[in-house]
């Protein structure tokens, strides 16, 4: 018992009281512990600050309704989000990716309702985002596009076609870049697949139309749905391809003839040697390399999925589907199956069918001759498919609308039944034409016999449509020439083309047309000829159609005047290029047109912008003849101002390479420009005023136009500082001409002769001309010169009158103090080169006869006189006549205080001539 009692105690187990706490253990570990919350303040802000619609759901909420099972949620989710995007626009780059996965995903939706409304904010988005942003996110958005297209319910694949214009609209080329998969999807909406009877393996499936009575429209209506967007989905497969060419008037890959790079050359500059012409291989064009070998595409390494219809795989298996597809909705529509009494007569609906099924022929037909092998592909087209093309297509051509023509609307298409538009916007002369260019690019010069019966038909509808006198649309002569342009290719002899072009040329004489329907016939016309040049024919066996076309261009371009530039300039560049080629005809017509084209008034050279002149001053070195009224006319225009000083000396430069004092080695034109003509045009430019212009000027009197001084006989006529600069510029480029006329004296007699004859007697004289005359005279002037002693006179009068008027000029006239530097230059050049000049000038200084107000202006003038470097030997030889001036000058102010004037011009005399006693010397041997 003891011990047992004695174990109880070692192991005695503690009794608390109630009420008392447990005491801590010596072991126990502290688990007590602080914390401190961490604070994000961007995070905070932001949930805090999200922008909210009017029921205050922000973009997360609506985003997250997009997923609830209620139809009317989703819906007003949608709407939602549209009003949210539309009040603050920067939500759309924060969370653009949840908002196209979201939005993307209810393409497929049940409810209707839901799926219009996503149509309507991925109209909304499409504007807002660019392809740029978009693109990342792309392939999700094809996915579901994709999805919606092969759903099984009707109502799903119809709002698919409206996300698919939505998407074509505003990105085309993401679209087109899922092309093989987008392709499927439409041949799946009007097809389905079934094993071809006639195979017994399983390798090869047929498609067939499909009919679905559950659809809300007819299967035919829907069909015309599908290839609607099927034919814009391809367009923008075109659009989007590398190589861009003019529908219906594009260029063969094996044409020799493409667009040439001019290269721009100032005359002024090449005359100087300033600018050297630097001549190319193949004259700029892309270099032909013979060579067997090709550098393949990037395009060639990837996939033939990746490729999409850029492959030649890809798009002969889509075309070997497609086609029969297509037939077969042709065949339901044909007027055979529509309504066989009527013949061609077809019902609106029929024929927007017809349409979009050639429209899709026509764009595949298109890329096909994108690719390298063009001619193979035209040869497997033609070999798969010409039977059933003329079998279907040529069996009831052409075809026409079975409808009614409102009265009102008979006016505007009389005469012609195919060129009548509905009122469902169905042109079927469009239809007709289409069907045209599908079945010429199957025809060749080889299979002209085989194909003549077809061809026949097709040439004579397009020439009676060509000649009926109809008011067509762009769009349908663009489609008219191309296919006119084929079977001139085709049958390129004279008796087959010859009523082609006679046709397009009726066309063209129709007046009012519209200036698309003008352009497209202008490059037609000028393609034409630019390929009969090139195959270098004899005068005889070209067109007198193309010729007549070409000798009437120069004519409606001096009709045309200011009323279209854009045409005015597709003229020129066609007259351009027939005259640089020397057409007889061309050259001709524009030899008896030219007085109009540049007359100075209402000429096309002066109404025209700078650009289009440029290019009717070129045209001058191609005129046969340069008579003497011409060359009037060109001299005005180049001193009218109406064109640059520029472009007035490139017409200056032309004009002289043209007459016989260029220095060509062989012989020049004869009759080509008369030397005296030549002067004529050259002394009247240098004037820079008309003779009538210049007896108007007589009568002017006073300030601000007239400079006047008392010891000139000359008054100047103070130009405007425009008109100034303009005559400058021209005078250096006339003054150049005539300095590289190799007889220099007798080129100075004939100038001193104009100079005395029409400007020798005039009491006014403009300050550009008096400048002009100086600035030549400085120019041509040589010892061997003999000058006459009216014309000493003359000038002396102008330096005078020059210098008076740059001396009194005030400092606030800024117009006029442009004009200081050329016109002292030219004075004190004259005054060094002519010592006898100079003598002149100073002995009509005869103060006596000035009022006192002009004594500080002849003191000044003579103390710039003595101080300048180039004249002080020569006022030193005339120091007695500089003396006597200051003599009379202190006489007249004798009795008065001695003004600074005065003392100044003292000074300079004692300085420069006084200390320098006249000896006998190198000047004094000039008199």
């Amino acid at each position: 018992m003891t011990k047992k009692r004695k174990r109880q105690e070692d192991f005695q187990k503690v009794k608390f009281k109630v009420g008392k706490k447990k005491p801590k253990l010596e072991n126990a570990t502290d688990t007590t512990f602080k914390t401190k919350a961490i604070q994000i303040p961007e995070q905070l802000k932001e949930d805090g600050v999200l922008p909210t619609q009017n029921r205050k759901l922000n973009i997360k909420d609506l985003l997250s309704q997009m997923h609830h099972y209620s139809p009317g949620v989703k819906h007003n989710a949608l709407l939602g989000l549209k009003e949210l995007l539309s009040q603050y626009p920067f939500v759309i780059d924060a969370h653009l990716s949840n908002i196209i996965s979201e939005v993307a995903a209810v393409f497929t939706d049940k409810d209707s309702g839901v799926r219009g409304a996503a149509v309507h904010l991925l109209q909304f988005l499409a504007s807002k985002i660019r392809a740029e942003q978009i693109a990342p996110f792309f392939p999700l958005v094809s996915a579901h596009l994709s999805s919606a297209m092969t759903h099984i319910s009707e109502g799903i694949q119809e709002d698919s076609l409206k996300v698919l214009d939505v998407l074509l609209e505003a990105y085309p080329a993401l679209l087109t870049d899922r092309s093989v998969i987008l392709l499927k999807n439409f041949v799946e909406l009007i097809s389905h697949q079934q094993l071809s009877k006639r195979l017994k393996s399983k390798d090869k499936l047929s498609w067939m139309l499909s009919v679905n009575p559950n659809r809300r429209v007819t299967s035919q209506q829907w069909r015309l749905n599908v290839l609607t967007r099927l034919k814009k989905f391809l367009q923008a497969v075109v659009d989007g391809s590398s190589e861009k060419e003019d529908e219906g008037l594009q260029e063969q890959k094996d044409s020799p003839h493409s667009v040439r790079n001019p290269i721009c050359i100032s005359w002024k500059l090449h005359a100087n040697n300033q600018q050297h012409v630097q001549l190319f291989e193949n004259g700029g064009l892309r270099p032909k390399i013979n060579s067997s070998f090709r550098l393949r595409s990037l395009a060639s390494v990837m996939d033939s999925a990746e490729k999409g219809l850029s492959s030649t795989e890809n798009l002969k298996g889509f075309i070997e589907i497609i086609i029969p597809l297509l037939i077969e909705c042709w065949i339901e529509a044909s007027p055979a199956q529509s309504a066989p009494i009527l013949g061609n007569l077809l019902e609106s609906e029929s024929q927007q069918l017809m349409q979009q099924v050639l429209s899709i022929i026509h764009l595949l037909w298109k890329l096909t001759k994108r690719h390298d092998e063009t001619y193979k592909m035209e040869l497997w087209l033609r070999m798969n498919y010409l039977v059933d093309f003329k079998h279907h297509f040529m069996r009831h051509f052409p075809y026409s609308l079975q409808e009614t023509v409102k009265h009102k609307k008979k006016d505007s298409f009389k005469g012609n039944k195919n060129c009548m538009t509905s009122s469902n916007n169905v042109d079927h002369l469009l239809l007709n034409l289409t069907l045209c260019d599908i079945m010429v690019s199957l025809a060749s010069t080889s299979t002209l016999q085989t194909d003549s019966g077809w061809l026949d038909m097709i040439r004579k509808f397009v020439t009676d449509t060509l000649q009926d006198g109809s008011k067509l649309n762009s769009k349908q002569v663009n489609r008219l020439l191309g296919v006119t342009w084929r079977l001139m290719q085709i049958q390129q002899n004279k008796v087959a083309t010859e009523p082609l072009i006679k046709a397009v040329y009726t066309l063209y004489q129709q007046r009012n047309l519209l200036f698309p329907v003008r352009t497209l016939l202008l490059k037609f016309f000028s393609r034409v000829y630019q390929k009969e040049d090139l195959r270098g024919q004899r005068i005889r066996s070209r067109s007198k159609v193309l010729s007549r076309w070409l000798a009437g261009l120069p004519q409606q371009l001096a009709l045309l005047g200011l009323r279209n530039p854009e045409l005015s300039n597709q003229l020129i560049d066609i007259i351009h290029s027939a005259a640089s080629r020397s057409n007889k005809e061309l050259l001709q017509s524009l030899q008896a047109t030219a007085a109009r084209i540049y007359d100075p008034l209402e000429g096309t050279l002066v109404l025209l912008p700078a650009e289009a002149q440029r290019r009717l001053v070129q045209l001058v070195y191609f005129l046969p003849c340069l008579p003497a009224s011409l060359l009037a006319c060109l001299s005005r225009c180049c001193i009218m101002g109406r064109m640059s000083s520029d472009l007035a000396a490139t017409l200056i430069g032309i004009l002289h390479m043209r007459s016989s004092f260029a220095g060509w080695k062989c012989q020049v034109q004869e009759n080509s420009m008369n030397d005296v003509d030549y002067f004529s045009f050259l002394f009247s430019t240098l004037i820079g005023f008309s003779r009538e212009e210049l007896t108007s000027l007589q009568g002017i009197r006073g300030k601000p136009h007239i400079s006047q001084t008392q010891l000139s006989p000359i008054r100047l006529y103070l130009t405007d500082l425009d008109q100034f600069l303009h005559h400058w510029a021209v005078t250096e480029m006339i003054c150049h001409s005539l300095s590289t006329i190799p007889s220099q004296n007798q080129c100075f007699d004939i100038l001193q002769t104009g100079i005395c004859k029409y400007l020798v007697g005039l009491v006014v004289i403009p300050d550009s001309t008096a400048g002009s005359v100086l600035c030549a005279i400085n120019k041509l002037l040589d010892q061997a010169c003999i000058i006459s002693e009216h014309l000493h006179k003359f000038l002396a009068s102008c330096c005078y009158s020059l210098l008076y008027f740059l001396l009194t000029l005030d400092k606030e006239d800024a117009e006029h103090l442009q004009k200081r530097d050329m016109l002292w230059g030219s004075c004190i050049s004259a005054l060094a080169l002519l010592p006898r000049l100079l003598r002149l000038m100073l002995q009509s200084l005869q103060v006596s006869r000035i009022c006192r107000e002009e004594l500080p202006v002849v003191a000044q003038l003579l103390r710039l006189l003595m101080q300048h470097g180039q004249l002080r030997s020569h006022m030193i030889t005339n120091e007695f006549l500089v003396h006597q001036i200051i003599k009379d000058i202190m006489t007249l102010k004798s009795g008065e205080v001695q003004e600074q004037w005065l003392t100044d011009l003292h000074y300079c005399f004692n300085i420069y001539l006084a200390s320098h006693p006249q000896t006998p010397g190198p000047m004094n041997t000039v008199y």
